[in-house]
């Protein structure tokens, strides 16, 4: 069985994919491999320009590589992949899809050719205008064999961190309002007099310097307006590295009971998007003196284990997917 991905290319990343898509596809080629069913089983095909004027190059790749199965990451990759109809496609929404109304019609509309499609939480599919039957919700993995825990104090040791500071770690880039890394910067400013707490962002960092610092952190923050299944969230969780987040997207699901997972309340009561009420704040002021309070680390890497989270379990049902409409 030989799988072409499809995805838009990334200027900013290794061999131009996402982590998250090349990390499954990865996982995927491996299983595959482990089933003796190919050895070359797994192709990249990544759209640069337009997604229509992309199609003649991917019938092109077609031609040469055949496929069994092409897999769109985004359903804008849709476009690009049913405007063939020589090799059946599985499209995977991640959530952006679904944040511009012109962007969801044509993503979710195309996507109905595909013949399955996979959402990463139940929110994404119901936000899509147009809603696939043949679906599954299927959230993207966590590649275990990265999420390598080093103590903490080791850890903070390497990146030279303050013994007398708190440390946050912050889900994102300062700059991405999406993220709303200005709850968490109000809540501190509201503490740090008590306690000196230092926010660290994660851009333009490698994955071993990410896992690292939730490693070395005291607590990762996640207090998104939206979020598909979140990765950053999932990874934290991998090294056991106590978390604080909105209520958005598949976070209570993630966390469980587990102690040292902290959720702030959602005004919207809804899992789409977070929005602050006049609340807000002093709820996150609350919650954050607790998470910074918590002694020692949780028990996140078991639970993602026992969520069947890893990129390996992930892998495994997608190909179960292939395998249906092979």
């Amino acid at each position: 069985m030989k799988i072409l991905e499809v995805c838009r290319y990334k200027e900013n990343f290794p061999n131009h994919i996402a982590p998250f898509v090349e990390e499954q596809g990865t996982a995927i080629e491996q299983e595959l491999h482990n089933s003796q069913i190919d050895d070359r089983c797994v192709e990249y095909f990544l759209v640069k320009g337009n997604y229509i004027t992309a199609v003649r190059e991917l019938k092109r790749k077609i031609r040469e590589w055949k496929p069994d199965v092409i897999h769109a990451h985004y359903g804008l990759s849709a476009i690009t992949t049913e405007l063939q109809s020589e090799v059946p496609v599985v499209t995977t929404f991640h959530d952006g899809e679904t944040h511009h109304w012109y962007i969801n019609l044509l993503s979710s509309l195309f996507s109905l050719r595909a013949k399955h499609v996979i959402y990463v939480e139940q929110h994404v599919r119901d936000l899509c205008y147009f809603k696939a039957k043949n679906y599954s919700i299927i959230p993207c993995g966590v590649p275990m064999e990265q999420m390598i825990i080093t103590p903490k104090e080791e850890a903070r040791k390497q990146l030279g961190w303050s013994e007398d500071k708190k440390y946050i770690i912050f889900g994102g880039a300062f700059d991405d309002l999406r993220k709303n890394y200005k709850l968490l910067r109000d809540a501190v400013a509201r503490i740090n007099e008590q306690s000196p707490i230092e926010c660290v962002e994660m851009k333009n960092l490698t994955r071993s310097q990410c896992v690292l610092r939730m490693c070395a952190a005291d607590v990762f923050a996640l207090p998104s307006h939206r979020e598909g299944s979140p990765q950053a969230l999932k990874e934290a969780m991998a090294v056991n590295c106590p978390c604080i987040a909105t209520d958005i997207a598949d976070v209570k699901y993630l966390f469980g009971d587990e102690p040292g997972h902290w959720i702030l309340r959602n005004p919207r009561k809804t899992h789409e998007r977070w929005d602050a009420d006049e609340k807000s704040l002093d709820e996150m002021v609350s919650l954050l003196k607790e998470a910074l309070a918590f002694e020692g680390r949780t028990n996140g890497r078991e639970r993602i284990m026992q969520l069947e989270l890893s990129n390996d379990d992930i892998a495994k049902k997608i190909i179960e997917i292939y395998k249906q409409i092979y």
